[in-house]
C-alpha cells in the first residue's frame, strides 16, 4: 500500500509554505556497507534513480528508505537452545531468565555480521503546504517527520480538528495517547450513521468499537449491530466507508482522520508522474469530502 499504486493507506501533515526547494539532498539514503558497525540507515531516495525531486508547481515527490541489520529471530532462538545445552552439559542445573537474556545478547552480536539489511520505503509527496505519506504506521509516521526536520521542513499532523482549533471532548471510556489524536473523529465516525453522502459499507462492512469492557469488532452486514451499540453509548474507532462519484471505499480511523484501504481506480498512463497526478487528484477529493462533511456535523460533536 502507498500513494503511487495497490490500496492506499495515506496520512497527511500540513508543512509550512516553502520558500525553498527542501533539500533532500543533504539526507540522501546511503547504503550499510557490508561488515559496518551500522544497524541502521535512513533517508531520502528519489522516484526513480535520477528522477527530480520536484514533479509539478509546488509538488515533491520522494521515498523515505530505512535499511535495518538485524540477525535472523529464528537464527537467535536455535543459538540460544544451544547455549542452554552447553551450560546444562557442563553441570548446571537450569538457566535462569537472566542468563538467557545475556545467551540471547551475545547470539545476536554473534549472528548479526551475516545479516543482510531489510528495506522499508515509503512514499510521500508535499503538495502545497500539505504532505502526504502513503502510511499509516505510527513508527513509520515518526521517523518521516523526524526526518522531514532534518531538513528543516517541520511537519505537524493534520485532522480538521487541528485544523478548527476544536476543542478536545472527553470519554468515559475511551481517551486519546497520540498527537493528533482527538475522540471528536470517533464521535464524527458515529455522526455518520444515516448519512446519505459517506455510507457504511452495507454488505462487507467492518467496524471497530469501544464498549466500557472491551473493543468489539464488527463484520459483514453491521449497520443494525452498529445502530445497537451506539445506542448503548459505544465509541466508533474506525469504520469501512463507501462515498463519492465515482465511488471510493475506504476506512477511516477516527481518532487520527487516517485513510486506508483506498481503492482508487486510475487510467493508464505513460508516465508515473500522470499516475501520481490522477492517484492524488482522488486521494485528496476523498480527504475533501471527509473535512466538508466534518464541518457540516460539527456543531453535534459537542452535545453527543
Amino acid at each position: 500500500m502507498g500513494i503511487l499504486s495497490g490500496s492506499a493507506a495515506v496520512t497527511r501533515f500540513t508543512v509550512p509554505a516553502l520558500t525553498d526547494e527542501p533539500d533532500f539532498e543533504a539526507v540522501r539514503f546511503r547504503e550499510i556497507e557490508p561488515g559496518s558497525e551500522t544497524r541502521e540507515s535512513a533517508g531520502f531516495v528519489p522516484a526513480e534513480p535520477d528522477a527530480p525531486w520536484e514533479v509539478g508547481a509546488r509538488r515533491w515527490f520522494f521515498r523515505l528508505r530505512i535499511d535495518t541489520v538485524r540477525p535472523d529471530p529464528t537464527a537467535v532462538q536455535e543459538r540460544v537452545k544451544e547455549m542452554v545445552r552447553a551450560e546444562l552439559d557442563q553441570g548446571a542445573e537450569f538457566v535462569g531468565s537472566k542468563k538467557r537474556k545475556k545467551m540471547k545478547e551475545l547470539a545476536e552480536e554473534e549472528l548479526i555480521f551475516g545479516a543482510q539489511p531489510r528495506s522499508k520505503i515509503v512514499e510521500c509527496c508535499i503538495d502545497g503546504e500539505t504532505l502526504y505519506v502513503g502510511s499509516t504506521a505510527k513508527n513509520i509516521l515518526g521517523r518521516v517527520a523526524e526526518t522531514m526536520r532534518r531538513i528543516h521542513v517541520p511537519a505537524d499532523l493534520k485532522a480538521p480538528w487541528v485544523d478548527r482549533g476544536d476543542p478536545d471532548i472527553e470519554s468515559p471510556i475511551l481517551e486519546t495517547y497520540e498527537p493528533g489524536e482527538s475522540l471528536l473523529g470517533a464521535r464524527f465516525l458515529r455522526a455518520l450513521i444515516g448519512d446519505r453522502e459517506i455510507l457504511f459499507e452495507p454488505e462487507s462492512g467492518l467496524v471497530k468499537l469501544r464498549t466500557e469492557d472491551a473493543r468489539v469488532t464488527l463484520g459483514g452486514s453491521v449497520l443494525k449491530d452498529l445502530v445497537r451499540y451506539v445506542e448503548r453509548g459505544c465509541e466508533v474507532l474506525s469504520a469501512k466507508l463507501i462515498s463519492g462519484d465515482p465511488a471510493a471505499s475506504f476506512t477511516l480511523d477516527g481518532l487520527s482522520f487516517r485513510v486506508s484501504s483506498l481503492r482508487v481506480e486510475t487510467s493508464r498512463h505513460d508516465h508515473w508522474t500522470e499516475q501520481l497526478d490522477e492517484r492524488l487528484g482522488r486521494i485528496a477529493e476523498v480527504y475533501g469530502l471527509l473535512e466538508r462533511k466534518y464541518e457540516e456535523l460539527a456543531p453535534r460533536l459537542f452535545h453527543v
